[in-house]
């Protein structure tokens, strides 16, 4: 992969693809296991960048005037 991150959307298109193919059983059971745990990786990477999106939502609607930095915390949430 280069340098350039996935879009969203595009890793989470690869989670729902992993999803599958566990769902079909096709994989032995150390695939398995091994693309489940990069499904697992891959949502909580998800789950953090939809938080810091949410944040930076939250300061637009509020209408403060201050820049979020990634990697922030939930304080005052």
């Amino acid at each position: 992969m280069t340098e350039e991150k996935e879009s969203f959307e595009a890793r989470l298109q690869s989670v729902q693809a992993i999803i599958s193919q566990i769902e079909e059983g096709k994989l032995s059971l150390e695939e398995s296991v091994k693309q489940f745990e990069n499904g697992m990786k891959t949502l909580s990477q998800l789950d953090e960048e939809m938080k810091d999106m949410s944040r930076r939502l939250t300061v637009l609607k509020d209408g403060k005037e201050q820049e979020l930095q990634g990697g922030g915390t939930d304080e005052g949430l």
